[in-house]
């Protein structure tokens, strides 16, 4: 079982729209399950006390972890260097670098750059099938062409996106979004690097 440690609500909803396309024979409930926190500050205070927990038990019981954050205004290797060492520091845990063979009591980390967001546009195919009055190459745009490189806020940049071509008029609704968008996406085409190296994680401890 791997169970998925998650900073807030939309990014449980789009991994869970996701997994069946990112490794098909993973079942919700069954071979993986999430932890959702309060916020990235909420996760991080309460990390260190919940590792130590899940270490006493998690080798015995073949529980896999995989943490993932935002970036937001964090340095991207200084963050995962944090969150790495508070792994190791947690007696009955094992940081799990590159591809290696996955067994209970592993941990990997991963870093959304610079939000979730970047991960859905990084497939405009999937935001202009949800949202079909997006321009045909959007994407091309120096502003989106690198989404983990998109500065000031990605879940900012999709929402004005999005107002722009008369979505979202209210605000950017993100459970929504990311319970329409998820099982649209295609893994293999996304242009995140960051969401990459979470699918690479995600198949490796499930």
């Amino acid at each position: 079982m791997l169970e998925i440690i998650l900073e807030e609500p939309s990014a449980e909803v789009l991994i869970q729209k996701l997994a069946p396309t990112i490794a098909p024979a993973a079942q919700a409930g069954s071979d993986f399950a999430t932890r959702v926190f309060q916020g990235k500050d909420d996760l991080l205070r309460k990390l260190p006390q919940r590792l130590a927990g899940y270490g006493s038990w998690a080798a015995s019981s073949d529980i896999r972890f995989l943490i993932l954050v935002d970036r937001d205004d964090d340095d991207c290797s200084s963050l995962k260097s944090r969150l790495v060492e508070l792994v190791k520091e947690a007696r009955g845990l094992e940081y799990l670098a590159g591809t290696g063979v996955a067994s209970g009591g592993h941990v990997k980390v991963t870093v959304a750059c610079e939000e979730i967001e970047a991960w859905m546009i990084g497939d405009p195919d999937a935001l202009r099938a949800a949202y079909p009055k997006l321009p045909k190459a959007f994407e091309k745009r120096s502003a989106y062409r690198d989404p983990d490189a998109i500065k000031g806020g990605t879940w900012e940049r999709l929402e004005r996106l999005l107002q722009d071509h008369g979505y979202f008029p209210g605000g950017l609704r993100k459970m929504e979004l990311a319970r329409t968008v998820g099982p649209l996406m295609t893994p293999g085409a996304n242009k995140s690097p960051s969401f990459h190296h979470f699918c690479q994680a995600f198949r490796t401890l499930i």
